[in-house]
């Protein structure tokens, strides 16, 4: 395992509508990195060492990239179902992809792609796109049924048998839309005691009571987010990556995130339809999905890094 270093200059505070350069600051890790033709990937995890991990929505593949050199390898062979979400749980080395219209999660060895359990979800028509690990839970995202998903974690990690996983129905101020894609991002509160997820067909967020399941607007003081996809949260600092706008917001929270302000915007001329965003370091790694774009087995996909901000 290769030891955890800062390679970046300090972060740079940006305003409001600022424009970020192309590129990142200079150093020996590469600030662009090719990923397979084809791949069409849409999530990206970077765990507690430098290796950054993404999910074919083509056909479920998990491709891992190393950070210092840009050189990537097949982690785990596609499913036949989608890899959207995917997180590291770095002290057990595992992996948690969320499997899209496949309505399950599955968990992988980080460092040799084996899956150690596969668990569905739920039957019929889902979309299983986020998730966030917390100490006790993987709570998971479903664009198409206004739920979350609870997988239960043991005292020590383990992992549950499939009747212990549950349901959240969501309720509250977050209306659930149809045919359109609803809860994404999904991450915790700066005080722990509950989650944000983030709608995208309406450009809100909404902080989650996990025993309850009852939802409450996030006061944005007037702002929206449209096109909210992949959440990070920094402390108190909440990252939104706007997919098909191209934008990558930054979030001043409240502690316990009923209230939020927008502290920077920024664009770059290497985005095409960023999904979603992890960090290393002093650099945010983000995964251009081309959702615009046709894919086809030929269609090149990379990843880019920016100085955070």
């Amino acid at each position: 395992m290769m030891r955890r270093r800062d390679v970046m200059a300090a972060a740079v505070g940006l305003g409001v509508a600022a424009l970020l350069p192309g590129t990142a600051a200079a150093g020996p890790f590469p600030t662009e990195f090719a990923l397979p033709d084809g791949f069409m990937p849409e999530g990206i995890a970077i765990g507690a060492w430098p290796t950054a991990y993404f999910g074919s929505r083509a056909d479920g593949a998990v491709h891992q990239v190393e950070l210092a050199t840009g050189r990537g390898r097949l982690l785990s062979p596609g499913s036949g179902t989608p890899s959207l979400g995917i997180k590291v749980d770095s002290a057990r080395r595992r992996l948690f992809v969320a499997g899209g219209t496949g309505g399950g999660v599955r968990v992988l060895d980080a460092f040799s792609g084996r899956v150690l359990r596969s668990y569905r979800l739920l039957e019929g028509e889902s979309f299983v796109n986020d998730l966030v690990i917390t100490r006790d839970a993987v709570w998971l995202t479903d664009s198409d049924e206004p739920t979350l998903h609870r997988l239960p974690l043991g005292p020590r990690g383990e992992l549950p048998h499939p009747d212990r996983i549950t349901r959240v129905p969501l309720t509250g101020d977050m209306v659930d839309l149809p045919d359109v894609a609803n809860a994404n991002g999904i991450v915790t509160t700066p005080d722990g005691a509950a989650l944000l997820i983030g709608q995208t067909s309406t450009g809100r967020l909404f902080r989650v009571e996990p025993a309850t399941g009852v939802t409450e607007e996030v006061d944005l003081g007037g702002e929206l987010l449209p096109r909210n996809d992949g959440l990070l949260r920094e402390g108190r600092h909440l990252y939104v990556v706007q997919n098909r706008v191209n934008l990558f917001t930054k979030l001043e929270l409240s502690p316990d995130a009923r209230r939020a302000a927008v502290v920077a915007r920024v664009s770059d001329p290497r985005f095409d339809v960023p999904a979603t965003v992890a960090a290393w370091g002093n650099r945010f790694y983000l995964v251009n999905g081309r959702f615009s774009t046709t894919p086809t087995p030929t269609t090149t996909y990379d990843a880019i890094a920016l100085e955070k901000f």
